[in-house]
């Protein structure tokens, strides 16, 4: 229990440092640098949640890999297709690409979700802790769907915070007239609920503190640039 408490305060104090720094930098310093940095901010935070979560057996590696796979062609659908989300192109600061989209990006798809997932996870376990001290049924059906539904509802609201702050850093660009479409939105939903389908039908441990707190770590990082930038 102390080793994991150790990591998750590792873990939070890490995430915390790196994101001030973030928002520190794109704020008084150079933008587009520290814009230019957002891959390796990303492979951090997901090597943080790979070291904070426990017992990472078979089902989360799968989990892991379909989320990347099934992010990253949902965007290559929208980007070569306009199947999905929008007609938009990603720009430079996202680093390599397939198709014209970042490989980092599947990568980022697995940190939302799981992010949301175990965010939505930690709420219910929360709720169900308090039902059963005062000794009231549990619907089992109602925390599953509330994971798929509640947890797609969280990441679209995450996308929505944070469109506007990617667009000023360069990270893509929407054509057209360039706002961005509802489109983009429902298929935030759609996209997010079969992959927090995919994490609620899968049998690996859904108890990690950090992923609720690098949830809210970004959120407050996009909020604050989404507001001053």
């Amino acid at each position: 229990m102390g080793l994991i408490q150790n990591k998750q305060q590792a873990a939070l104090f890490i995430a915390i440092l790196f994101h001030a720094v973030g928002v520190t930098g794109i704020l008084f310093f150079d933008k587009q640098l520290f814009a230019a940095l957002t891959p390796f901010h990303l492979l951090l935070s997901f090597v943080l949640i790979l070291w904070t979560h426990a017992d990472r057996n078979i089902y989360f590696w799968l989990f892991a890999m379909l989320s990347f796979v099934i992010g990253f062609f949902a965007e290559y659908s929208g980007v070569n297709y306009q199947l999905l989300f929008g007609d938009y192109q990603y720009l430079p600061a996202l680093g390599t690409t397939w198709e014209g989209v970042p490989y980092i990006i599947g990568v980022n798809w697995f940190i939302i979700i799981y992010c949301c997932g175990v965010s939505v996870q930690h709420v219910l376990n929360t709720i169900w802790n308090r039902l059963k001290d005062e000794d009231m049924p549990r619907r089992k059906d109602v925390g599953f769907w509330a994971i798929v539904l509640d947890g797609a509802l969280l990441a679209t609201f995450f996308d929505w915070v944070m469109e506007p702050v990617a667009v000023k850093l360069g990270f893509w660009q929407w054509l057209g007239n360039g706002s961005i479409p509802f489109k983009n939105y429902w298929s935030w939903f759609l996209v997010s609920a079969l992959l927090l389908l995919i994490f609620r039908l899968f049998p690996f441990q859904k108890n990690n503190l950090f992923g609720l707190h690098l949830l809210l770590i970004q959120l407050m990082f996009f909020l604050i640039l989404r507001t001053f930038l």
